[in-house]
């Protein structure tokens, strides 16, 4: 149980759900938070933001007891506190949604509900606690099949379950870390529905994230956070800019509109011809699919997640075989091929896992920079690895590309996740590319950070490097991409040049129409061409 003076008392004078003050959190090399002050009214949305490394999630992970501050005071309904566990703020009504969703995936979706509680041990009445977690569903619209196993839910359903694990325990303040980066737009709008009917029902959220235009929505206040400290206490969401806050997080003026000259395609650099591939499942992921992109274009991908964006980037550099058809990088196949073959032929590629995939979380920031070219001088000799200049290379790419960290000797792992994916981009853009596979290039970035990716993706198309550009941040893969291939259950719905994409059109090829029956469904649907 938390260390708590009083218990929490919700007829409590205070009408703070949450006071933190002057909350201090030092780590080797690095001050996270700087006598940081947050507070949390009763039955508010509440954001908190700032650029990657600002002590947001550091912050939060303190209120939540994962950390120890340093020093400073937490008072949760106008009562002092101190938690040694998240067990310790669960008890104080306190609960935590991770970006990065801590579910066991082989067990159902009440099992993972109930997994840690003091629950009968020998003998679970399955069925009752099916009707528990049902009626809670009904109570808060969080519908989701409790029978479930959680490998066969999607990423939204998923969310789900870890909001429903902590209202089961009884969590009136839940903090919520990062929650739209992993969700398609309509389970945005779904999450946005559940937060309001907690809200009305007396919980308080606090709501991490980088997309400004969610956070308007959704948000009554707003702190922003800039190397530890506030720099903007609590600012009401009515009446405020995404310009604002912007410039509030990184400190000057970010530019939202990107000015993209015309493209200047070269000769075919990627070709996938007729590749059926399956997913993790055994089911068909990618049924014939065919694509072409050239040196000096950006070729956007747009598609509900689920639909064959990850296997397709993964057949192109070798990660996932292929069942037919052909991967032909600068006129060499490619197909099944080990993954060194796309990396001889200067393919960078930057995925959607930045932890499992992206890097080696438990090697310092150094190694995880020089991975690429680890074989090659001056790096190495043989067998025998240049240290000097693995230091000197990984210390000129963390000023380039501003990753905050104490030294490139810091364990990857310990980087935030957009350090770390910045950490990637230094990588794989600073080898030469000649062919770039994106998948998510920007997710988990601040606006600065997305500024500069965007920026950096569209210097090395005019550098004449061929660009797949995998999002499923639409107004992303408008702004950047010079065509726009839609994918539905792995198959090519069409494509559009970037001049003549809308949303509609986009949406409609993502639902599963073809890019030829298009033009009839936007005109049936009332939208002004031309």
């Amino acid at each position: 149980m938390p260390d708590i003076t009083q218990p929490p008392d919700s007829t409590a004078t205070s009408h703070f759900a949450v006071e933190m003050r002057g909350i201090v959190k030092r780590f080797p090399g690095v001050l996270a938070n700087d006598h940081t002050d947050f507070t949390l009214k009763r039955g508010e949305v509440h954001a908190l933001l700032g650029e990657n490394g600002a002590g947001k999630s550091t912050l939060m992970n303190i209120l939540a007891g994962l950390y120890k501050p340093d020093a400073g005071a937490i008072l949760v309904n106008g009562q002092p506190v101190h938690f040694n566990s998240p067990r310790d703020a669960i008890a104080a009504g306190l609960g935590m949604v991770h970006q990065h969703f801590m579910l066991v995936p082989t067990q159902t979706v009440t099992e993972n509900i109930i997994l840690g509680l003091s629950e009968p041990r020998f003998f679970l009445p399955m069925a009752e606690l099916d009707r528990r977690i049902l009626a809670l569903q009904e109570q808060y619209g969080l519908k989701v099949d409790p029978k479930a196993k959680i490998w066969q839910l999607s990423v939204g359903e998923q969310q789900r379950v870890e909001i429903l694990k902590m209202l089961y325990r009884g969590a009136k303040v839940l903090i919520m870390d990062e929650p739209t980066a992993v969700l398609t737009p309509q389970e945005v709008e779904e999450l946005f529905v559940t937060l309001r009917a907690m809200v009305a029902r007396g919980h308080s959220i606090i709501f991490i994230s980088h997309k400004l235009d969610e956070v308007l929505a959704i948000s009554n206040r707003i702190t922003v956070l800039r190397q530890g400290r506030v720099t903007a206490a609590g600012i009401p969401a009515q009446g405020t800019t995404k310009t604002q806050l912007a410039q509030l997080m990184v400190g000057r003026e970010v530019v939202f509109t990107i000015d993209k000259q015309p493209c200047r395609p070269g000769e075919v650099v990627l070709a996938v011809e007729d590749v059926c591939a399956e997913n993790d499942r055994g089911l068909p992921a990618l049924r014939h699919f065919s694509i072409r992109v050239r040196a000096g274009e950006i070729v956007g991908i747009a598609g509900v997640a689920g639909n064959g964006q990850s296997e397709l980037a993964q057949v192109i550099t070798g990660l996932r075989r292929c069942s037919c058809g052909r991967v032909m990088i600068a006129g060499e196949d490619v197909a099944n091929q080990a993954p060194h073959a796309a990396i001889q032929r200067r393919v960078a590629y930057i995925p959607e896992d930045r932890h499992g995939v992206g890097s080696s979380p438990g090697l310092s920031l150094a190694d995880n920079l020089i991975m690429k070219n680890h074989r090659e001088p001056p790096i190495s000799n043989g067998w025998v690895l240049n240290l000097p200049m693995i230091r000197r290379q990984a210390n000129q790419l963390k000023d380039q590309y501003n990753i905050m960290a104490p030294s490139v000797d810091v364990q990857a792992r310990l980087l935030s996740g957009g350090n770390l994916q910045k950490a990637i981009l230094a990588r794989e853009m600073s080898a030469g590319p000649r062919l770039i596979i994106a998948v998510q290039p920007t997710r988990g970035l601040d606006v600065g950070a997305i500024e500069a990716v965007h920026h950096a993706l569209l210097k090395e198309r005019d550098r004449g490097t061929a660009i797949l550009l995998i999002s499923e941040e639409l107004e992303e893969i408008m702004a950047l991409s010079d065509r726009i291939v839609g994918i539905y259950e792995g198959q090519h719905m069409g494509e559009l040049k970037a001049e003549e994409a809308t949303l509609t059109k986009i949406g409609l090829m993502m639902a599963g129409t073809p890019q030829g029956d298009v033009a009839g469904r936007v005109n049936n649907v009332g939208e002004l061409t031309g």
